[in-house]
């Protein structure tokens, strides 16, 4: 596989390492996020996270974690690109936005739902001994029906031997006050 097999729509978003595309693929014309990460400028431990990544998703199937399609090293880009559902609504940071620009306000029940499946693919994460490290608006998407998915697991962790995992990682801005 490579991406000579996707028609690039748009860039959904762009980290400090990859870039995340909407894409079809020719064979059968459904819709997916590629997230494609570009290996030639990173470090051993990113390109570690990026693996990481990939078999984290491959391994979690729930209603409430983004789904794994495929992943595939694209010679000619030097990236290794990871094919996963679309999040048709985009995340929660666009709605917030959106809401913010309007001088409106998610209604309650409609916060209640979102927390619920936020604390539902959560709980399955940990009862997989995986902890996320960066929840964030950006990273919870929004599906038809107003279905969340918990997304983007780089800097997850997969705990070893009941220890608990003491690294700072993911974005400062929601890191609690004393971190």
């Amino acid at each position: 596989m490579s991406m000579k097999e996707f028609q690039i729509i748009n860039e959904l978003g762009k980290g400090a390492f990859s870039s995340v595309f909407k894409a079809i693929r020719s064979t059968d014309k459904e819709t997916y996020a590629i997230k494609k990460i570009s290996l030639n400028s990173l470090k051993p431990k990113e390109k570690e996270n990026a693996l990481n990544e990939i078999r984290i998703l491959a391994s979690v199937s729930h209603p409430n974690i983004i789904t794994y399609k495929d992943a595939f090293y694209d010679d000619r880009l030097d990236s290794l690109c990871i094919v996963m559902e679309f999040a048709d609504k985009g995340d929660l940071e666009k709605l917030i936005t959106e809401k913010f620009k309007r001088r409106e306000y998610i209604q309650e029940g409609e916060v209640i739902n979102i927390l619920i499946q936020i604390a539902k693919g959560l709980k399955v994460l940990h009862d997989n001994k995986i902890i996320h490290r960066d929840i964030k608006p950006a990273n919870i998407f929004i599906f038809n029906e107003n279905k969340i998915k918990i997304g983007d697991m780089n800097v997850s962790k997969v705990l070893k031997n009941g220890l608990i995992n003491n690294t700072q990682t993911g974005t400062p801005y929601y890191a609690s006050p004393e971190v």
